[in-house]
């Protein structure tokens, strides 16, 4: 085998990069949430505007996903649902309690996309958590690769933690989406407003200490135990061998 052959038999099997995880979340998320902020701050659009300019993004990956992969771009397709859902209530206007319920309508759709993605198999909570757990190193990420194919002892309760971390998001931000609706009819329209920005935070908080004490810190650990003993057994081989 020629050096040649060796050095692309390298490049075929090397691990993507912390960009390329992350990837997924800058074009499909970052970008049509950071484009909105855009053009409806600086460049002064209305919110129906600068939601229907921040949908061409997430439209377009969703349509390209469908015709050219033959599969569901299932970040980008919730973005594209969130944004036709908020351009829906746009049309809203006059009543102050109902303009502060619309977010929990959007959070709530955010909720059932990330537990129906988990009820067809494909947690879509993952491709934010990945990139925390991996950090762009390549041993771990072999490990992910071979914990989420199954082809590791732990792969079940791998599986079970990655489902259980977009369980407890969707949920939450069901309860979150119930919690504004309550708070918009219930409560004194001046309180809400600063009080939902606050609830929002919270529930964000609680998240992140749940999701991470019940699937993340788990995973973490059986990710970087895989890592170990492949590395473990590659060292026990070139031993034998020698």
């Amino acid at each position: 085998m020629t050096t040649n052959t060796v050095s692309q038999g390298k490049s075929s099997t090397q691990t993507p990069s912390a960009l390329d995880n992350f990837r997924p979340l800058i074009v499909d998320v970052a970008v049509p949430l950071g484009s909105y902020y855009l053009f409806k701050n600086a460049f002064g659009m209305s919110t129906f505007a600068a939601l229907a300019w921040s949908s061409v993004v997430p439209a377009v990956r969703t349509l390209w996903s469908v015709v050219k992969e033959r599969r569901t771009n299932g970040l980008a397709g919730l973005i594209l649902v969130v944004n036709v859902v908020s351009l829906l209530l746009s049309f809203v206007s006059g009543d102050p309690r109902l303009m502060l319920a619309k977010d929990g309508a959007v959070s709530s759709t955010v909720g059932i996309g990330i537990l129906v993605s988990v009820a067809l198999g494909r947690p879509m909570m993952t491709a934010g958590m990945k990139p925390f757990l991996v950090k762009g190193d390549q041993a771990k990420e072999a490990a992910w690769q071979r914990l989420v194919s199954g082809r590791s002892a732990a792969s079940t309760d791998f599986l079970r933690k990655e489902r259980t971390f977009s369980v407890v998001w969707g949920v939450a931000l069901l309860a979150e989406c119930v919690a504004r609706i309550v708070g918009a009819y219930t409560i004194p329209v001046d309180t809400m407003v600063w009080l939902g920005g606050v609830l929002m935070i919270g529930v964000m908080v609680l998240t992140f200490l749940l999701s991470g004490g019940l699937a993340a810190g788990p995973m973490e650990a059986m990710v970087r135990a895989e890592a170990e003993a492949e590395e473990t057994a590659a060292r026990t081989e070139v031993a034998v061998a020698a």
